[in-house]
């Protein structure tokens, strides 16, 4: 099944937002900044949807978990357990609250790379990895053209 779009998140009384949490100087705020997000929503939501089960996990979210893996060297079960610590990584993937729980299990992940890979549709992931590459902040040594994802 398709994703369905987020509703509008609400000011919570109770629960501050992160961008109100974090540094907006920080490497990742930045380059949360510098990458189109509507670009995956556009080009992933084209792959044959399952009619079974449950909506598929938001483009934005599965992307940004992509990037971070790639760009830290990280293996799924680690990826998304630094998101739910790391309120960084929650943002980059475009939560506006603190999450206490695993966005998804990490054996989506695998899923969504071999979804990604049958149809071609890695191109977006891609371009923002170039894009980023010479924008600027990247963990050392870490999506610089020429290293995977960004050879193509």
């Amino acid at each position: 099944m398709k994703h369905r779009p987020r509703p509008p998140e609400q000011d919570d009384l109770l629960r501050p937002r992160l961008i109100d949490m974090i540094d907006p100087q920080h490497e990742l705020v930045k380059l949360a900044a510098l990458i189109d997000r509507e670009v995956f929503d556009r080009e992933w939501a084209e792959f044959p949807p399952s009619g079974k089960g449950r909506p598929a996990t938001e483009p934005r979210l599965v992307a940004g978990l992509l990037y971070l893996q790639h760009a830290w060297r990280l293996s799924d079960e680690a990826v998304i357990a630094r998101w739910v610590e790391n309120p960084y990584y929650q943002h980059f993937t475009g939560e506006t609250f603190f999450q206490h729980r695993p966005p998804i299990d990490p054996s989506s992940l695998t899923r969504w790379r071999g979804r990604i890979g049958e149809f071609g549709g890695n191109a977006p992931l891609v371009r923002a990895c170039r894009r980023t590459a010479w924008s600027g902040p990247w963990p050392s040594g870490t999506c610089r053209p020429g290293s995977p994802p960004c050879a193509a």
